[in-house]
């Protein structure tokens, strides 16, 4: 959904051309609808670099569902993490001057020093609570200088309102992870405890946990704008990055 795009406007860096490589046809629609001069790719696997021009920034977020902690997943060489090797490839064989790439935090220790290996950095730990009020630990490799994170607000106490007259509340003061499941088996969002009840989070407020402006995702069904944010990018974490 060009949470990358997202930033870049956001910090006033000027985009001369943006490529995608993305299949799901919703995100595609939600990163038209705001980005329509956003030129589509497609499938990863089938881009031949050498129909690129000059690409100086290259960036990414390879599927994570064989890497991720709540799975028994085969890392990097897993059926849907295995895209990570076509990330790679097609970096390397574009004329870049910065990269990106995000994952979760792998489960095993030896599969985050592969990933170091190949794509030649060391993968930086950012949480994106240091941000908004969301717990996701990700990490990041990139040859962009990325400056002091922030110190972790303390988020105790109100929670959200937006558009509604109650205020949500839980434990930790953060929500959980996002995740693309969100919308579906009747879950439809993130469960917050509110007022000795359980409610549960607006796409607006799904938006806002990822440093979306409102109604960004809007256009689709509800399931399908839980399922890109769950998939995209903390907003606030990638422009920290960028200004590097």
């Amino acid at each position: 959904m060009s949470c990358g795009n997202i930033a870049l406007d956001e910090l006033g860096i000027k985009v001369d051309a943006y490529y995608a490589s993305e299949i799901d046809q919703f995100a595609n629609k939600i990163t038209s609808k705001n980005y329509p001069n956003t030129i589509h790719l497609g499938d990863i696997t089938k881009i031949v670099a050498g129909d690129l021009p000059k690409i100086d920034l290259f960036i990414g977020g390879s599927p994570c569902q064989d890497l991720s902690v709540l799975k028994d997943g085969k890392g990097i060489d897993g059926e849907k993490s295995k895209l990570f090797h076509d990330f790679v490839k097609l970096m390397k064989s574009v004329n870049h001057r910065y990269f990106l790439l995000e994952n979760v935090v792998p489960r095993k220790q030896e599969w985050k020093e592969e990933i170091d290996r190949i794509v030649g950095v060391e993968g930086v730990f950012i949480n994106s609570d240091l941000f908004v009020q969301q717990n996701r630990p990700r990490i990041y490799w990139t040859n962009i200088p990325i400056s002091d994170l922030p110190i972790r607000p303390n988020w105790q106490g109100d929670y959200y309102q937006y558009r509604r007259t109650y205020y949500r509340k839980n434990k930790s003061g953060v929500c959980p992870c996002l995740t693309a499941n969100m919308g579906t088996g009747g879950g439809h969002n993130v469960p917050i405890k509110s007022e000795n009840k359980s409610d549960k989070l607006t796409p607006i407020e799904v938006e806002a946990l990822q440093g979306v402006k409102a109604d960004y995702t809007s256009g689709v069904s509800n399931a399908q704008r839980y399922k890109m944010l769950g998939n995209g990018w903390t907003v606030p974490v990638i422009k920290h990055i960028f200004r590097g």
